[in-house]
């Protein structure tokens, strides 16, 4: 009885610092969605087209490839702990600067800032969980980093819709001094600071511990995590030996095939894009922008954004339930033909808006359908896409290749959804209904993927992979 109770002590224990860590997500999704509510804001304060206005909304994304880029090698540096204290303090210094911007420029280069740290907390996250964690419990400790995400953009989008109501419902109106708009920006300093204080309560990875030569220390934290009863002598020795062995895997390793790259490469590159080449940011950046082009108002557009959030956590859910018990492709094609669908519903709801400028509206039954089209399309991409595209990233490589290849593969997505980030806002004033009519051929086109080219992975160990 008392060694269960030790057990169920140790495990309480890891779920606490692994939730600290994954606080990193949280401002990943946070970051992601905040600036939805300020869009519009910026457009009119600024006045800016929607070329300069997708820049800036986009140009995030290239910080965080930077940040992701660099990440590992600062972790390693400076330890896992200490990196998110640093990425902590420019989150927060950057939310500052982006709540009081003098120019389009400055709120732009605050952003290329807040990106960089949100970059860093993308790969600190889940390196240090996958390090702290049992391994009999990694798989949904792993989870807690995406779970961390979707509750991001949910909070931003409530968040957003609280001081839009303050200020009356028009994210330019004046509340204490600033405008509604600033204010959104500025309140990422809240969890920025709550991670930076986390980040100083956590416990240093043992793995890195053992790098930097203080294994009494990496032995302290093993028993914390692990117990006492583990041989942690044994642990130690072998974290020793795997760090003289292991040899840090470059571009070069990937080289092979037709097309220069190892065709399983190619595989995890192009799911990485299809991941975003659906659209699915486009409903967390610009969700309230999308809702207000079609005749609702800013305070009820941040509502809608803001069930879509819930709706993202809830497939979440269902994803994280259903990955180890009907696998990973099952999931890919339900979502990609359910998104397809839904896609395809939205753009031909779109297409009977009438009027111009702020007096657009849809008409019944279109405006109730796109809403339904549009949450249908965030729900399956939650349930399949949204989890199921890290797990395989994580596990679909051979052992030698791993950490190059999901480098290679993250830093696609990165590019993917810059692209469609920066894309939007000129595609949707051309032409929305054929905008949202790209995203279900791209919906298409995953399915045909994943059913050729995508093989199961559930229930086989890494080393068969490749």
């Amino acid at each position: 009885m008392a060694t269960q109770y030790t057990h169920q002590e140790h495990l309480g224990h890891v779920v606490f610092i692994t939730a600290a860590a994954a606080i990193g997500g949280f401002l990943f999704g946070y970051d992601s969605s905040v600036i939805n509510g300020a869009v519009v804001g910026i457009q009119n304060h600024f006045q800016v087209g929607s070329v300069e206005t997708g820049f800036v909304v986009a140009i995030a994304l290239l910080g965080s490839a930077v940040g992701a880029w660099v990440g590992g090698g600062l972790a390693d540096r400076w330890g896992r702990t200490r990196s998110m204290q640093v990425a902590a303090l420019l989150f927060a210094v950057s939310s500052i600067g982006q709540m009081l911007p003098f120019a389009i420029w400055d709120l732009g280069l605050w952003r290329i800032v807040a990106g960089f740290a949100i970059g860093m907390a993308s790969v600190l996250g889940p390196a240090y969980i996958a390090e702290v964690a049992p391994a009999a419990y990694r798989g949904r400790l792993g989870s807690f980093q995406q779970l961390a995400i979707v509750l991001g953009i949910a909070v931003s989008q409530l968040v957003n819709y609280v001081i839009a109501r303050l200020a009356g419902g028009n994210v330019n109106n004046h509340l204490l001094g600033l405008q509604a708009w600033q204010w959104m920006l500025g309140a990422c300093v809240v969890p920025a600071l709550l991670y930076g204080l986390f980040a100083l309560t956590i416990p240093e990875s043992p793995r890195y511990l053992i790098m930097s030569g203080r294994t009494r220390k990496a032995r302290e934290v093993l028993a914390e995590v692990e117990g006492e009863d583990v041989d942690l002598d044994g642990r130690i020795s072998e974290i020793q030996h795997v760090l003289r062995t292991e040899r840090v895997p470059g571009l070069k390793d990937l080289r092979g095939g037709a097309m220069g790259l190892l065709p399983i490469v190619w595989i995890g590159i192009v799911l990485s894009m299809f991941q975003q080449l659906v659209g699915i940011n486009v409903i967390f950046y610009y969700s309230s922008v999308l809702w207000q082009s079609v005749g609702i108002n800013q305070s009820d557009s941040l509502l809608i954004s803001f069930s879509s959030s819930i709706i993202n956590i809830i497939g979440t859910f269902i994803a994280i339930s259903l990955v180890d018990k009907i696998g990973r492709k099952p999931l890919l094609l339900i979502g990609s033909a359910g998104m397809a669908i839904a896609l395809a519903t939205a753009a031909w709801a779109f297409s009977f808006a009438g009027g111009e400028g702020e007096s657009v509206t849809l008409p019944d039954p279109q405006g109730a359908i796109a809403l339904v089209a549009a949450n249908a399309f965030v729900l399956f991409f939650a349930l399949s896409w949204g989890v199921v595209v890290w797990v395989l990233l994580g596990e679909m490589f051979p052992n030698r290749i791993r950490a190059a290849a999901l480098g290679v593969a993250a830093a696609a997505q990165w590019l993917a959804n810059w692209l469609i980030t920066v894309s939007f806002p000129a595609l949707a004033e051309w032409n929305l209904p054929l905008t949202y009519a790209m995203y279900a051929l791209f919906a298409l086109l995953s399915l045909l993927f994943v059913t050729k080219w995508v093989k199961e992975t559930k229930g086989r160990r890494l080393e068969e992979m490749g």
